[in-house]
């Protein structure tokens, strides 16, 4: 289990950007007292798959009609240095 700040940490995101994927339900958490706490493996596979956050249809073309490139793929390999 992971607190909000401690995810944040693990996938290099702000601590409000986990709290609004939880808001959103997009990660499953659960509240223990005033903290939201996250299981290891929810979290884990919302980074790792992309189709856990599915982009909406007018966003996988551009205006001219062209697939949009993956921009969370070229985010990625730009943050692993590739």
């Amino acid at each position: 289990m992971l607190t909000v700040p401690e995810a944040a940490k693990r996938v290099d995101r702000d601590p409000e950007t986990i709290r609004r994927w939880i808001r959103s339900g997009r990660l499953p958490a659960r509240k223990v007292g005033t903290q939201h706490v996250i299981e290891e493996a929810d979290l884990d596979l919302l980074v790792t798959r992309p189709d856990a956050l599915p982009l909406p249809d007018a966003w996988k073309r551009l205006p001219s009609g062209l697939p949009a490139p993956d921009w969370v793929g070229a985010l990625d390999d730009a943050r692993r240095g590739r």
